[in-house]
């Protein structure tokens, strides 16, 4: 998914957000739910995403809580991992285009894997949990991907398939979001907390990511 790809696209790139904007959930929080620490991680997410901590020490405040919880939890977890509606038309909109689809998230590989491989995305960038022995040890493995790196993963995925940032459509929540936003020609606040919706080109308060598609100048497909 995340390889360079063969030749140029015709279509858009649409980069989303993982948590809160490709799924319903923020997954971080489901695996709190799991490790006993929900109510906390749940407040230091909501103040993360509001912009009132640096994203990358409160992730990992966050994962800390994880420490010793058993990693075969993960296939539950992904169960209750809630698609948004309109995606898969959002999808079918995009590669009918000719475009190119991708979500960059703080969030973990081992949750979106799967999910992005189903859902035929083209690119899917994320954090890593470090796991020892079949446990988690309350770390991230390799450098976080923060709000720079998401704006990072949006300007590398249009090199690669060869399409101008004037052509790049980006959708978030959190105010790590912000920096991906403001780098794509389009950005969207997603049901999105305050700051992000001050700062965003369009809001879209329903939680529909098929309403992406005229933004993009494509049909439903769906």
């Amino acid at each position: 998914m995340s390889a360079a790809a063969p030749a140029a696209s015709r279509g858009p790139l649409v980069v989303l957000d993982a948590d809160s904007t490709l799924i319903r959930e923020e997954a971080i929080e489901l695996l709190a739910e799991e490790a006993g620490t929900l109510a906390h991680v749940a407040a230091v997410t909501e103040r993360a995403m509001r912009g009132e901590l640096d994203f990358a020490e409160s992730l990992r405040e966050r994962v800390a809580t994880l420490a010793g919880l058993d990693a075969s939890i993960l296939p539950r977890v992904r169960e209750r991992m809630t698609p948004t509606p309109g995606l898969d038309r959002l999808i079918a909109g995009v590669h009918a285009a000719g475009g190119r689809i991708g979500v960059v998230s703080g969030g973990f590989h081992e949750l979106l894997d799967p999910l992005a491989e189903q859902l035929g995305l083209d690119h899917c960038r994320a954090n890593r949990l470090e796991i020892d022995g079949g446990r988690f040890t309350g770390r991230v493995l390799g450098p976080i991907i923060d709000a720079e790196a998401k704006a990072v993963a949006l300007a590398e995925w249009a090199a690669a398939g060869g399409i101008p940032i004037a052509r790049t459509i980006a959708a978030g929540d959190g105010a790590n979001d912000l920096r991906m936003l403001e780098t794509a020609a389009l950005g969207v606040a997603f049901c999105a907390k305050p700051v992000v919706r001050s700062r965003a080109d369009v809001v879209i308060d329903r939680p529909d990511l098929s309403q992406l598609l005229p933004l993009a100048g494509l049909a439903d497909a769906g």
